[in-house]
């Protein structure tokens, strides 16, 4: 791989890293917005701009002759329901004042993500993963107790993400594409709603808020071409490393700006799920040096 390449890449995966770790600053704007309503305008505006981006491009062709597959578009359509699930649910936290809660969960995807590599694909795990796994259950253990409860958010977008994840593996798309097929699929129910909303006067606001749900759309799209470009020219394990930048911001955001607790049984819990993540993160790094 080439210097200039590989630097590229990582600037350009740190930059979507950095946009997705802030991006609770942009739906915090959003507030007074239903969690609904604003998915419904995330998806029929990053359907139209990707749309735009990929004709300007010449490259809709490889979409379409995707989604005249009936069997890719069925799993095209399981993960558009995947991610519209993660996407509301996101927001939902993020505006209830669960910010810390959205960070805990995207902490735990990629050892959620090992887990279903095994139960899904059978694959095996190597001891130091299955030490990552156990030490990552303890931290969610610890956040259920100190909750009384599920840490269903967390889990939540750990789970939907994780599956969506691998449903994306198997299908002969790139992220852009992928994504306009996905929000596709999504925008009928999208549209509806909203017309919806419409005939019930419900729909609308001020200026500001108007402008800042098209400009979901970008929020959505611009972070997720620039992780495409940092994918196509980065090695997997650099990826991996980088991809916890989001949910460190995020983490950050959530305790110095918006001041969420943080008590003592939920820096353990944390720190139990950091532990995992470091030592799985060491296993990838020492199986690609051998």
């Amino acid at each position: 791989m080439k210097p200039n390449n590989e630097r590229d890449g990582i600037a350009a995966a740190l930059v979507a890293y950095t946009l997705w770790g802030l991006v609770p600053v942009f739906f915090k704007q959003l507030a007074s917005v239903p969690a609904l309503e604003i998915i419904a305008h995330r998806v029929l505006w990053s359907l139209l701009l990707l749309g735009g981006l990929l004709a300007v491009r010449g490259r809709l062709g490889a979409a379409w002759i995707a989604a005249q597959n009936p069997r890719i578009l069925a799993r095209v359509a399981l993960a558009s329901i995947l991610i519209v699930i993660n996407w509301l649910t996101f927001v939902w936290a993020v505006n209830v004042n669960r910010v810390l809660e959205t960070s805990l969960g995207y902490f735990i995807t990629p050892l959620v993500s090992v887990v279903l590599a095994v139960v899904v694909l059978g694959e095996r795990l190597r001891t130091r993963q299955w030490l990552a796994v156990a030490l990552a259950a303890c931290g969610v253990a610890l956040e259920g107790w100190r909750i009384g409860g599920l840490p269903w958010v967390s889990l939540v977008l750990a789970a939907s993400f994780g599956l969506y994840g691998l449903l994306r593996k198997q299908l002969p798309l790139d992220a852009a594409g992928g994504l306009l097929l996905e929000t596709a699929c999504a925008a009928p129910v999208a549209g509806l709603y909203l017309l919806w909303l419409g005939s019930a006067g419900q729909f609308g606001g001020t200026l500001t808020i108007d402008v800042l749900l098209i400009a979901s759309g970008a929020v959505t799209a611009v972070p997720l071409l620039l992780f495409a470009v940092g994918a196509r020219r980065l090695p997997l394990v650099t990826l991996g490393f980088l991809q916890y930048t989001a949910p460190s911001l995020t983490f950050l955001l959530a305790i110095f700006y918006y001041s969420e607790p943080m008590d003592l049984s939920r820096l353990l819990a944390f720190a139990a799920i950091w532990a995992g993540l470091a030592l799985y993160s060491t296993d990838l790094l020492l199986q690609r040096r051998q």
